[in-house]
């Protein structure tokens, strides 16, 4: 089992390998749970001299290791960070390693599982414009807490195109990421406690109670 961790140019075939990892590692760990194919296992069977066909999916316990796994739902893994723990440890990110660690978040939507990713790694609601001050510069060169800023950015009007040459975020993702601030902007204009149908919506962009009802200046409990 081997996965290699590359960067790509987006404008050309030029590509760079970071990282290389010759064994099970992390990510092969969090690959397997994303995907509920049995890496390890596969990966044991076949140094075994034992074909592909004859493999049963140790997970599933009908298919062989040859099926591929079919996903409804799309999972987000998200790094940790901690440099406030560090002392004269610069904040912006690159291609060398600096987190302690990493989540794994499942959703139908990317947007439900990118709120419930940053929920689980920092201590905050989810995609909260309030955290960060808009800030060209950390959108260019990226720090710890750029996902905020890019929120902040969103949320005074930054369209994606802009938010695009600034950071070179895929237009995909921004375009996610612009979905939960603009209704983030429209439960802020609710003077009561939304209705069965824009909640269920809420809820599908992955909005917690908790944050709803900080939106609507009211309790979890009401909501």
């Amino acid at each position: 089992e081997c996965n290699i961790q590359y960067a790509l140019n987006p404008y050309s075939e030029e590509y760079y390998i970071i990282e290389v990892n010759a064994r099970l590692s992390r990510s092969s760990a969090l690959a397997s749970k994303a995907t509920g194919y049995p890496l390890a296992y596969v990966a044991a069977k076949l140094a075994l001299a034992i074909p592909l066909p004859e493999i049963k999916n140790s997970v599933t316990g009908v298919t062989t290791a040859c099926f591929e796994p079919s996903l409804d739902y799309c999972v987000v893994k998200m790094p940790r960070w901690d440099l406030s723990k560090f002392t004269r440890v610069s904040k912006h990110i690159g291609s060398s390693m600096k987190s302690v660690g990493e989540v794994m978040a499942i959703g139908r939507k990317f947007e439900e599982a990118f709120q419930k990713a940053l929920r689980m790694v920092d201590n905050v609601n989810g995609f909260d414009p309030y955290l960060k001050a808009v800030n060209e510069h950390e959108l260019v060169q990226p720090t710890d807490k750029r996902m905020f800023v890019l929120a902040a950015a969103l949320k005074a009007g930054y369209t994606v195109e802009k938010i695009y040459e600034l950071t070179q975020i895929d237009r995909w993702f921004l375009r996610k990421m612009k979905t939960i601030i603009d209704f983030t902007t429209r439960l802020e204009e609710l003077s009561a406690v939304p209705g069965k149908a824009m909640l269920l919506e809420a809820k599908k962009i992955g909005f917690s109670d908790k944050q709803i009802a900080g939106l609507i200046n009211t309790t979890e409990l009401v909501v």
